[in-house]
């Protein structure tokens, strides 16, 4: 199976640019098309962040910069269009995958023709948060750990409000047909996922979770100013969606039975630490 390009948006923080390239690169099969693009946001030092991986990665990897910055909704759309009707992957700069991460948002596709976006697990993903909806969440002390309790869940692929920014697979004819991103009226990528998700909604796809896919992050994604206001007026139920399904996390029996897993999961002994210099043993247990 053909794995689809990872758009990368380069942002301005070198060392979580460097810890999510080390990621992507262990946790993603040699040969996926990688684009690393950059709005004329990042200066030297991460340059020289990007320079000496592309030098060495087994991804098939590409980076492009802009001589002016555009915007963030504006520059992703300029990727997307790029890539025509094929199904795209948007990682966060900040984003650290675990293995398997790419092939399983795919798989989820494939499963099911009226998903319009998979989205993963993270430590930082709003409804798709864990162990906890809806916090910021530590990042898993024991990435390997981890991988193996994702890849034992069930695949229920429950629907969620919209897909969230720490990762996404999108459905490319779904995307074409409910017109890309609004970034007119969206200036952030959170917002402007949040839109296109409603609007291929609106269509008759879904929005899901990944069961067994997980993407760790630093924070989470923000909107930018004005973007809440937009979303609001163009959609006067979301917020109280939003807040309810946090509220009354559906996925509570979900996030428990990945708690039990990653509780059980046996691993060797001596396991490389994903999110880290290795130099410390991990944890046996999430917080």
């Amino acid at each position: 199976m053909t794995l689809p390009v990872i758009l990368l948006p380069v942002g301005v923080d070198d060392a979580a640019l460097d810890a999510c390239l080390a990621a992507l690169e262990t946790a993603t099969p040699a040969g996926t098309p990688v684009w690393l693009a950059d709005d004329a946001q990042g200066g030297p030092r991460v340059q020289a962040v990007i320079e000496p991986w592309l030098a060495r990665t087994q991804l098939q990897a590409e980076y492009t910069r802009r001589p002016r910055a555009i915007g963030e909704s504006a520059h992703l759309e300029e990727m997307l269009r790029a890539c025509g009707d094929a199904d795209v992957a948007v990682l966060a700069p900040d984003a650290l995958p675990l293995p398997g991460w790419l092939q399983h948002l795919c798989d989820c596709l494939a499963r099911d023709a009226s998903i319009a976006t998979a989205t993963p697990w993270s430590n930082a993903g709003e409804t798709v948060a864990w162990p906890r909806a809806g916090e910021l969440n530590p990042l898993p002390p024991d990435a390997a750990r981890l991988a193996r309790a994702c890849a034992a869940m069930p695949l229920l692929h429950p629907e969620l409000p919209s897909a969230v920014t720490h990762a996404v697979l999108i459905r490319g004819s779904a995307r074409r047909r409910a017109g890309g991103l609004d970034t007119q009226s969206c200036a952030s990528w959170y917002a402007a996922l949040v839109d296109l998700s409603l609007r291929m909604s609106g269509l008759g796809w879904r929005n899901v979770l990944c069961d067994n896919a997980f993407v760790g992050r630093h924070a989470e994604g923000r909107p930018a100013d004005g973007d809440m206001e937009v979303l609001g007026n163009r959609w006067p139920t979301w917020t109280a969606r939003l807040a309810g399904f946090l509220m009354d996390d559906p996925l509570h029996a979900h996030r428990l039975q990945l708690q039990q897993l990653y509780e059980q999961a046996a691993l060797p002994a001596r396991q490389p630490d994903l999110f880290g210099d290795g130099d410390e043993p991990a944890a046996e247990a999430v917080p």
